[in-house]
């Protein structure tokens, strides 16, 4: 099931990122004291989505307390939970991120980059022009109805499992076990890589 998004090292869209460019953002590491690690999905339907989703990140990187580590490549998904064709499809992206922050900081800095962005919560499952949800934190796992960690319906979603094993193959998510098993469970139906579009590390 998992083929078609692990096509192995020819697909520069799931490279390991340049040991250069991992040195320049461990460098960075050392305005933070024992960073905790975080990995964030970010969606968007509304707008020129891949400039939001580069706005965001680049966002999330001037956040004091937080680095951002590595972007994933960008995944085409149809919208979750709507009628087909009643929404544009978004552009789907996982980001790691090293932080200072307590997940409460984190989640009140991820709604006011939504913000920035002119996120409007009108409806669930409505269309949006930036979506920023903490799929994890670390490995805590937590009821809180404020944030409950990890994201709740993050292990049966592709758009976050698919771009979040291309850059980190190994990865776990805490109470559920590998992503790349989790992939394995869930259909990729209407969930696909956009090899002609690309993602930066903020510089």
């Amino acid at each position: 099931m998992t083929a078609s998004f692990t096509e192995g090292p020819s697909d520069p869209t799931v490279q390991p990122v340049p040991a250069s460019v991992v040195e320049k953002v461990d460098a960075a590491d050392t305005t933070l004291h024992n960073p905790r690690r975080a990995v964030l999905s970010l969606g968007s339907n509304l707008g020129n989505r891949l400039e939001t989703l580069q706005g965001a990140i680049d966002a999330l990187e001037d956040t004091p307390g937080v680095r951002v580590k590595a972007v994933s490549p960008v995944y085409e998904t149809e919208p979750w939970g709507v009628e087909p064709g009643s929404q544009p499809s978004y552009f789907n992206a996982v980001v790691i991120l090293k932080t200072t922050l307590p997940p409460s900081s984190l989640l009140e800095r991820a709604h006011a980059v939504e913000e920035a962005f002119h996120r409007v919560r009108e409806e669930r499952w409505g269309a949006r022009t930036l979506d920023v949800d903490i799929v994890a934190y670390a490995d805590v796992v937590s009821e809180d109805p404020k944030l409950t960690l990890p994201h709740p319906r993050a292990h049966e979603r592709a758009f976050v499992l698919a771009p979040w094993h291309d850059v980190e193959p190994g990865a776990r998510l805490p109470g559920r076990g590998s992503v790349a098993e989790l992939l394995d469970t869930v259909t990729v139906e209407g969930v696909a890589p956009r090899k002609d579009l690309e993602l930066r590390l903020p510089e």
